[in-house]
């Protein structure tokens, strides 16, 4: 299918062919028929992709401090290469979608196949959106007017939170797209309003939609204005719907507001507010939230728990109703605001428009409606010129296939797979856009969204897993039976039932199951690995991990789906002082600070040896501080490894110390040992029992109490 992408690193607009994506739990699929370039945003999205990198950072100030804190701990190559991969991944564009559903994901009601609908989808011929962020569009609405329905909902949002009531006078401050329609919105409301802008012909249609205006191009003065409209008394609200640097609309809507009066932003605009401004007029500010309550809350849009009728009248998904509704009765009227129309095919003369000088409103991109089959189709094929081959493939190499090509995909595993020699045949992603930049990026023959495809696939010998964490199971037991070798990132699994069932069928496989605990691996780890095979008395291992906080609401952060960071993260740091200790874990106890997420803790484990180890795994230290640092104190002897740059030796014969140019965490090493072992048949670089031990140790840590 096609769909519409932008590069941020130059800002250049092309329409990929990518598959088809896989209707999830609580989504619809829906093929489109009309989408609407939101020009305002989007032409700020094509600026900052045309932007040089200074300018870039200028523009994310808060990006640059984060920069800086990981070359400080990481190294400046590291560090350049994570943001070159950052700014290399391809955005898909747009929100404002209208379709015809052609499946119902599970979990769903209220939508049919056939239905139309409006939803926040990209500009694509096929889009897989939640049920929450879709509403039914009414007979007797064109599609092409219901494409203009969430955009709608960005200016009914900044309505509903200015409260008008009858009779008042509102300003609306920039007369694009959404200022226009909440022009009409507002008089819907019954409200008189006063509308500036710059552009002449904005004004007029603001006048046809029943405002006053006032041309800022011709030197009119809006305080004047808005004092002369409201009869010299203030107005009531100003809503700012403009797209600019300065902190002129603020303080001017601070002027123009009557005592207790209010201001919403719903644009961008500087923010370096006077105190004065508000305080004596005790004037009320706030910014607008997209299309209203339920955006960016992951367990409204994502897994579709609607908010109580009786408590949340207007969600978003609601408002989209009540826009749909005006449209219907013709209160809101959006055809005048359509400027220009293009095939999805030429869909790069469209941002032509957007980043150029030529006025324009609404631009309506329209999608075909034969050839059903292509657009549905779930794998591409790339053409031989697209790829490439991996560094030592050969006749002999392993063909391997990845399911998931998420950022440490696509920034550390695939290109440590293609490093050792195998052989990149498919990569499998959800919606398609991120598979297409892998296999573009690094040369797979193919990339699909259909997972059980890539899985069942006969020319793949490997199976690569690095998805959500709670995906991780099902993913391997189903890679086992079809009789793949499987490397999954960690974690192996979340519960001690999936852990059960996949010992079991890893025992029957006979294929071999690495679980990608990669610092084992580090050339560090290895020389330390070295130096304590002569140590024959019991070791301490103390390891640092400033882990750094992470909200409570990420996805890592929930138990059923990331399992929490003792799962998800500290396992590494668990699997570490096993392979060092060289015994099994015997025993752990577990102390938390008090915290909502439980990331804050120290793990005492006891090894069969004798050893002891503390895994202080902290997520309230500061960036600028090492991630990761190890002390092994063993036979009147220290080691110390800081962050996978330099290892010191104190006190031991033969050895000072190891540092490196820059950090090496032993990925490429991990990824060669498993493409090693597959092709020559030897030992799993990680035992079974291994894997299976400290992911059985992990989960019950993750559970807490005491293991004695």
């Amino acid at each position: 299918m096609k769909q519409v992408l932008q590069n941020l690193k130059t800002g250049a607009t092309e329409v990929a062919d990518i598959p088809c994506p896989a209707v999830k739990r609580g989504h619809l699929l829906i093929r489109t028929t009309r989408s609407l370039v939101s020009v305002g945003t989007e032409r700020m999205l094509v600026d900052f992709g045309k932007a040089g990198w200074i300018e870039k950072a200028r523009q994310q100030p808060d990006k640059v401090r984060m920069v800086l804190d990981k070359i400080r701990t990481d190294g400046l190559a590291p560090t350049l290469e994570a943001v070159r991969n950052k700014l290399d991944q391809p955005l898909p564009m747009g929100y404002c979608n209208i379709g015809e559903v052609v499946e119902v994901g599970a979990g769903v009601t209220g939508f049919e196949v056939g239905d139309r609908v409006a939803s926040n989808g990209k500009h694509a011929e096929v889009v897989a959106v939640p049920a929450n962020l879709c509403a039914k569009v009414p007979e007797g609405v064109a599609d092409e007017e219901a494409a203009f329905t969430v955009i709608s909902a960005i200016a009914l949002q900044g309505i509903r939170l200015v409260q008008p009531t009858l009779g008042e006078t509102v300003v609306v401050t920039g007369l694009g797209l959404i200022g226009l329609i909440t022009v009409q919105l507002l008089r819907a409301h019954g409200c008189r309003v006063l509308g500036l802008d710059f552009d002449a012909t904005k004004l007029a249609l603001a006048r046809e939609f029943g405002a006053e205006v006032v041309n800022l191009a011709q030197g009119q003065d809006p305080l004047e204005a808005a004092k002369s409209y409201s009869r010299g008394r203030g107005v009531d609200a100003v809503l700012i719907t403009a797209s600019t640097k300065s902190n002129e609309p603020v303080h001017q809507a601070a002027l123009m507001c009557r005592k207790r009066g209010r201001i919403v932003l719903v644009g961008v605009t500087g923010l370096e507010l006077s105190r004065a401004d508000f305080f004596e007029k005790e004037l009320t500010f706030q910014v607008s939230c997209s299309y209203g309550p339920g955006r960016y809350d992951s367990n409204y849009e994502e897994k579709g728990q609607d908010y109580p009728f009786g408590y949340v009248r207007w969600t978003e998904q609601r408002n989209f109703e009540a826009v749909l509704d005006m449209l219907s009765t013709r209160q809101l009227d959006v055809s005048r605001l359509v400027t220009h129309r293009f095939d999805v095919d030429m869909a790069t003369a469209a941002y032509d428009v957007v980043g150029g000088a030529e006025q324009a409103l609404g631009i309506v991109l329209k999608y075909p409606v034969q050839d059903a089959d292509r657009a549905l189709a779930r794998t591409v094929v790339l053409p031989p010129a697209a790829m490439t081959t991996g560094a030592a493939a050969g006749a002999g190499s392993l063909d391997i296939s990845f399911i998931g090509s998420g950022n440490y995909a696509t920034a550390v595993l695939i290109p440590a797979f293609k490093s050792s020699g195998a052989r990149l045949h498919a990569v499998a992603s959800a919606t398609g856009v991120s598979g297409l930049h892998a296999a573009r990026k690094f040369g797979f023959a193919k990339t699909t969204t259909d997972t059980a495809a890539a899985i069942e696939d006969a020319q793949a010998a490997a199976i690569v897993i690095t998805t959500r964490h709670d995906s991780h199971a099902a993913l391997t037991l189903q890679a086992l039976a079809a009789g793949k070798h499987v490397f999954v990132e960690k974690p192996l699994c979340l519960t001690l039932d999936e852990l059960a069932r996949i010992h079991a069928t890893a025992r029957d496989a006979n294929r071999l199951l690495m679980v990608g605990f990669n610092r084992r691996f580090a050339p560090h780890v290895v020389r330390m690995k070295q130096l304590l095979l002569g140590v024959t008395v019991p070791k301490s291992f103390v390891m640092t991990v400033n882990a750094g906080a992470i909200p409570g609401e990420h996805w890592t952060q929930d138990p059923a789906v990331g399992g929490g960071r003792i799962i998800g993260e500290a396992c590494h740091f668990i699997d570490l002082l096993r392979f060092l200790a060289d015994a099994p874990i015997t025993g752990w106890d577990r102390l938390d600070m008090d915290s909502s997420t439980g990331d804050t803790v120290t793990i005492q484990l006891r090894f069969a040896d004798g050893s002891i180890g503390t895994v202080h795994y902290f997520a309230n230290g500061s960036k600028a501080f090492p991630k990761e640092r190890l002390e092994i104190f063993a036979a009147g002897r220290v080691l110390q490894l800081d962050n996978f740059r330099k290892l010191i030796g104190f006190g031991w014969p033969g050895f000072t110390k190891l540092s490196l140019w820059r950090q090496d965490k032993g990925q490429k090493a991990c990824a060669k040992a498993f493409v090693d072992a597959v092709t020559q048949g030897g030992a799993s670089p990680i035992p079974l029992e291994q894997l299976i031990e400290v992911s059985r140790v992990s989960i019950e840590i993750a559970a807490g109490g005491v293991c004695s």
